[in-house]
């Protein structure tokens, strides 16, 4: 399936990604991981809950952390432009029979949750309360200094119908994927803000959330990160990397909190800003699509990944299989 012609004028439009839920069974132990090791920052705390912020971001969380009793993923949050926007986007998901809930939200303004055509639970609103600025706070900075949020990358069992989905509603892709074979995706990158990506797609078992990926100073800060967890207890934690990928050649590290939840540390990928940039493509093959030195990923790598909460899985639509690590 070819690339879909980018929407630059979608029935909405939403800025960048904004946050993320995630149910943890052990709150003590997700806020050492969180807090005191990677070093995000507390914005609010109660018994059951903490939400956080990295150095760079006003609003008032990126992430929740939720406390259950069965880890599972919940909802990606997205900011739209106006309130405006946001009852665009409502009608949008209406339209195509897909639910719109309106929920309450601490420190957001009017949200919606719904959910995509494969299942994954989406959140959207306007506006978060602003915290003051933290980012020249250097005496607050710790473990690899996370400055923001950066996207998010889900499993899907068919990532041309993820694609055009997404397309609709103006997320541009910059790189991807194909099986030689079909012709058809095999991953793919699409971005709002930017960047090489907001959110991304990988063929699997799905819809699962794959990653959550935090955006860091330098390659050093996660080298940094990789001496602390040796140190510390978490080196089993260690799932791959550090490498430059391939794809977006961001320099990354992928490990799992925890309850497994994956998350990539980022940094150095370029900029996506001009609307009619080509998207970059890349053979299933090819050795340096993953890593830009060769080595391929490991196998959980491929496989594992959070369950959304309430979606069901079903298998990829799609046999073909990338280099995986013996």
């Amino acid at each position: 399936m070819p690339i879909p012609a980018p929407v630059l004028y979608p029935p909405f439009n939403i800025v960048r990604l904004s946050h993320v839920e995630l149910v943890v069974t052990d709150l003590a132990k997700s806020r050492a991981f969180y807090v005191d090791t990677l070093g995000l920052q507390v914005t609010d705390e109660t018994p059951d809950t903490i939400w956080l912020r990295a150095m760079e971001e006003r609003g008032h969380h990126c992430i929740v952390l939720r406390e259950g009793e069965t880890a599972v993923a919940r909802d990606l949050g997205f900011k739209v432009f106006s309130e405006e926007d946001l009852d665009k986007a409502a009608h949008f998901f209406k339209s195509r029979d897909l639910p719109v809930e309106w929920v309450e939200r601490p420190w957001q303004s009017r949200t919606f949750r719904t959910r995509d055509p494969h299942g994954i639970p989406l959140e959207f609103y306007a506006r978060m309360d602003r915290l003051p600025p933290i980012h020249q706070k250097y005496e607050l900075y710790r473990g690899v200094k996370p400055l923001r949020i950066d996207h998010f990358n889900c499993f899907s069992p068919n990532v041309d119908e993820s694609v055009a989905f997404y397309n609709e509603i103006g997320f541009r892709v910059t790189e991807y994927t194909e099986d030689e074979e079909t012709g058809r995706l095999w991953a793919a990158w699409t971005h709002r803000k930017g960047g090489v990506h907001d959110l991304a797609f990988t063929n699997g078992r799905g819809p699962r959330l794959h990653h959550t990926a935090f955006w860091v100073p330098t390659p050093l800060n996660i080298i940094d990160l990789l001496d602390l967890m040796a140190t510390t207890g978490w080196v089993s934690n260690i799932e791959r990397g550090p490498g430059r990928h391939g794809i977006s050649n961001a320099f990354f590290l992928y490990i799992r909190d925890p309850d497994n939840h994956r998350i990539e540390i980022y940094c150095s990928d370029y900029q996506t800003v001009d609307p009619d940039l080509e998207p970059i493509k890349w053979d299933l093959k090819d050795p340096q699509r993953q890593t830009l030195w060769g080595a391929p990923a490991p196998r959980s790598w491929f496989e594992e990944g959070s369950l959304f909460e309430g979606t069901d899985i079903v298998e990829p639509s799609l046999a073909a299989q990338p280099i995986v690590a013996p």
